[in-house]
C-alpha cells in the first residue's frame, strides 16, 4: 500500500506592489505571496498534493514555517486510509490539544491546517481522475456531513439539519452538474477598482471588463471620501446604469464613519459594501447593516473560522457571505459555512484574486450549486486577472463567467519553473 514519503514547502513572493496591484485602503503595497506545500507519496502514479495559504509579503515566511511543521505529521500515513477518512484527519488537526493554543482555530497555524488538508484533496481528487468539485459533489449527504465539525454550530445548525439540506439537493444534482459544464459559474471582476490606479486606468479597465462580459465589477474604497465620490463617478459613467458596482473598504471605518461614508456612495447604486470595519467585529457589522440597508454588506474575506460564520449569520451582521479558500481550515470548513449560509438564506459570494484563490475557490461555489444550495442567483465569485499564468490548471473566465474546471484535482498545483523562479531569498 502507498505512504506518503515526503512534504515540500516553498516561500513564493511575486512584487506585485511594482504597480499597485491588489492596493486598497489598508494594504497599500501588497506583494502577492504563498505559502506552497507539495504531498508526495511512493504510489507509481507520480501523483502530488498541493495546497497554499494566500498571504501579501512580510511573513509569508513564517506561514511556511507553520505549513512544514504540520505537513511533516504525514510522513509515513497510508495513503488509502488517510485520503479515505479526510473528516478525521481535519478534526485530528483541528483539535490538537497543544495546537490549539496557537488560536485557538484562527491565525497562522489555523490556515497551515488548511494548506495541508486542501494538499489531501488536492491528490485525493487527482487520484479519482476528477476535479474537486465534481469529486465532493458526487459524494452522498452523510458523505459531506461527515467531513465537517459540528462542535460549536448547533444552537445554529444541527448535523440534521445539513443532512436535510444536503438531502434536498441530491434530486437535482446531475441537471446542475450539467448545467454547470456548459455554462460555467457566473463571475464579478475587482481588475479596475484598486485602489492606487489612476482615473485614466480606471476608466479604461471598466470599460473592458464590460466588454470581457462581466455584470458585476468592485472598487476599493475608504481612504478619502470625495475621493471615492470621484472615482464612482468615473466607473458608473463607464461602465453605464446596467452594471453592477461593489464596493470594499477592507476593514478601514469605524462604525458610525461608515454609515455616513456609504450614505455619500449610495447615489451610484451600489451592489454591496464589503469589509466595512474590524472583520472580527460581528455588532458592529450588525448595526453598519442596519445603517445602510437595503445596501448590502458583504464579509468573509478575514473570517478566521466557522464559528465567526455562525455569529455574523445570528446576529445579522451580513447579507452576502465571502467564503475564502485558504483563510480557514480548508475545504472541510468552508463546506460548514456554506452550509450554514445555506441554512440562514445567505447568498455565498467568495472571495478571490491572490496567488492561487481564483483556482481553488471555483471548486467551492461549485460544490455548492451542485451539492448544497441549488442556486447561482445572485451568487458569483470574484476575479482577478492575476498570476493564472503560473498555474498548471489555470482559473479562467470569459464572457463574464468562470469556466468549469474538467482537470483532476484542486487548482493549486503551481509550475516548477514558476516556484524556481519566485523563490523569496531572505535579505
Amino acid at each position: 500500500m502507498p505512504h506518503i514519503v515526503a512534504v515540500d514547502t516553498a516561500d513564493i513572493r511575486f512584487p506585485t506592489s511594482r504597480f499597485l496591484d491588489g492596493s486598497d485602503a489598508m494594504n497599500p503595497d501588497p506583494d502577492y505571496s504563498a505559502a506552497y506545500l507539495r504531498v508526495t507519496t511512493d504510489d507509481p502514479d507520480g501523483l502530488v498534493g498541493t495546497g497554499l495559504v494566500f498571504s501579501i509579503g512580510r511573513g509569508n515566511d513564517i506561514q511556511v514555517h507553520a505549513v512544514d511543521r504540520l505537513a511533516q505529521r504525514l510522513i509515513g500515513r497510508d495513503v488509502e486510509e488517510t485520503l479515505g477518512d479526510l473528516g478525521s484527519v481535519w478534526r485530528e488537526l483541528l483539535h490538537d490539544s497543544q495546537l490549539r493554543w496557537f488560536g485557538p482555530e484562527k491565525g497562522i497555524m489555523h490556515m497551515a491546517i488548511g494548506a495541508v488538508i486542501n494538499a489531501l484533496w488536492d491528490l485525493k481528487a487527482k487520484r479519482a481522475g476528477l476535479p474537486l468539485w465534481d469529486l465532493v459533489s458526487r459524494m452522498t449527504p452523510e458523505e459531506i456531513v461527515d467531513l465537517a465539525d459540528w462542535r460549536y454550530l448547533e444552537d445554529a445548525l444541527t448535523r440534521e439539519e445539513a443532512l436535510e439540506i444536503l438531502r434536498a439537493a441530491v434530486p437535482g444534482r446531475a441537471q446542475r452538474r450539467e448545467q454547470l459544464i456548459a455554462e460555467g459559474y457566473p463571475a464579478y471582476t475587482t481588475t479596475p477598482g484598486w485602489l492606487g490606479y489612476d482615473d485614466a486606468k480606471l476608466d479604461r479597465l471598466c470599460r473592458e471588463a464590460v466588454s470581457e462580459g462581466f455584470e458585476q465589477i468592485k472598487l476599493k474604497v475608504g481612504l478619502d471620501v470625495e475621493d471615492d465620490v470621484r472615482r464612482l463617478g468615473i466607473a458608473r459613467a463607464a461602465v453605464g446604469p446596467g452594471i453592477a458596482i461593489a464596493v470594499d473598504a477592507n476593514q478601514r471605518w469605524e462604525t458610525a464613519e461608515a454609515i455616513e461614508w456609504v450614505r455619500r456612495l449610495a447615489p451610484f447604486d451600489l451592489a454591496w459594501v464589503e469589509e466595512p470595519t474590524n472583520p472580527d467585529d460581528v455588532l458592529s457589522h450588525a448595526a453598519i447593516a442596519r445603517g445602510i440597508a437595503p445596501i448590502p454588506v458583504a464579509t468573509g474575506e478575514h473570517m478566521a473560522n466557522r464559528v465567526m460564520a455562525k455569529q455574523f449569520l445570528q446576529a445579522g451582521g451580513l447579507a452576502v457571505l465571502q467564503v475564502d479558500a485558504t483563510r480557514v481550515a480548508g475545504l472541510n470548513e468552508n463546506i460548514s459555512m456554506l452550509l450554514l449560509a445555506a441554512k440562514f438564506g445567505v447568498r455565498v459570494c467568495p472571495h478571490a484574486g491572490g496567488v492561487g484563490l481564483c483556482e481553488l475557490v471555483q471548486h467551492v461555489s461549485m460544490i455548492d450549486f451542485v451539492a448544497i444550495s441549488g442556486s447561482t442567483d445572485g451568487r458569483m465569485i470574484e476575479y482577478v486577472d492575476h498570476l493564472h499564468e503560473h498555474f498548471v490548471t489555470p482559473a479562467v473566465a470569459k464572457g463574464g463567467r468562470y469556466l468549469t474546471p474538467t482537470a483532476p484535482g484542486s487548482g493549486a498545483e503551481m509550475l516548477a519553473e514558476s516556484v524556481a523562479a519566485h523563490l523569496w531569498d531572505a535579505p
